[in-house]
């Protein structure tokens, strides 16, 4: 395949995204319960937490308290805190909360965009612009997020030309990360290989990421995939938790501790903890009050 890595890469860094796209399909939780899922998380290793978004409360009510979780995460210092934005209005007031490091949503589907954010898929790429030179203008950093990347609820098979353009664009305009995002679970490792490959054929050294969700059960074998073809950093949600509110049939994220496992075992580091990272499932397990997806909090690690 184009583009593949030659050999696997000693380290992989895991983001923890369960307290923002963990917990934004679920009912509100408090403010309490956040610090000690937060609490939770930081003390496995992992040093970057997606901790929440500014996006409308009225349409992701369980996310209404941004600006409350901004000001716990001066608790935690030593790790990278950012947030999700899908509008220049919530770059605004992720930066004036305190948080400058912020992920940045552009649907690949059109009809997964307007479900989204009202708009096209064209008009929110073009914003890019706006929401990177504010968080430039407060020191920051942005990451656009290539949502539906292999397919859209909406629209079917995303071509992957169109999300080939949209990283081309973001790249242009200002977008300093990237990440290839399967928001509803129906990526392959072959898709995977092949579109990965082609997104850096096209932007080059700009840094990638992948974001999986495991709703027909592929979603680490896509990670795996897109390891090898040279993504050093995947997003991963406590006990598997998450799934997308615009995305009819979205399911949740890989599992944090589940990752963390395969990784270990297949001798890459990530420097987070598993016994700590199974400690933090069963803590997200309690906090939204129902079973997690997650097959090793139910199994435990092997022994060694």
């Amino acid at each position: 395949m184009a583009g593949s890595a030659a050999e696997p890469p000693v380290r992989v860094e895991i983001r923890e995204v369960g307290l923002r796209d963990g917990l934004q399909n679920e009912a509100p939780v408090s403010l309490e319960a956040k610090a000690l899922l937060l609490d939770a998380v930081v003390a496995t290793g992992v040093r970057r937490v997606e901790a929440t978004a500014f996006v409308s409360p009225r349409a992701v009510p369980s996310m209404a308290d941004a600006e409350q979780v901004a000001a716990l995460l001066h608790r935690w210092p030593g790790v990278r805190f950012s947030a999700l934005v899908a509008s220049l209005g919530g770059a605004r007031r992720a930066v004036a909360a305190g948080i400058t490091d912020l992920e940045y949503v552009v649907s690949a589907g059109d009809g997964h965009s307007r479900a989204n954010v009202r708009i096209g898929t064209e008009e929110a790429t073009e914003q890019v612009a706006e929401v990177a030179a504010v968080v430039h203008d407060a020191g920051g950093s942005v990451e656009v997020i290539v949502a539906t990347a292999w397919d859209c609820p909406f629209d079917g098979p995303t071509p992957p030309e169109r999300v080939l353009r949209i990283v081309e664009r973001a790249c242009e305009l200002g977008a300093d990360e990237l990440a290839i995002a399967d928001t509803i679970g129906t990526a392959t490792p072959v898709r995977v290989q092949r579109l990965i490959g082609a997104v850096r054929d096209r932007v080059g050294p700009v840094t990638l990421g992948a974001h999986f969700h495991n709703t027909r059960g592929a979603g680490l074998a896509c990670a795996v995939a897109a390891v090898g073809e040279g993504v050093l950093r995947l997003d991963a949600s406590a006990g598997g938790l998450g799934g997308c509110p615009f995305a009819p049939g979205a399911s949740g994220n890989i599992a944090t501790e589940e990752l963390v496992y395969l990784l270990q075992d297949m001798g890459i580091e990530t420097g987070v903890d598993l016994q700590r990272s199974i400690d933090a499932a069963r803590l997200a397990q309690d906090v939204v009050g129902h079973l997690v997806p997650s097959n090793l909090l139910r199994a435990g690690d092997r022994k060694r």
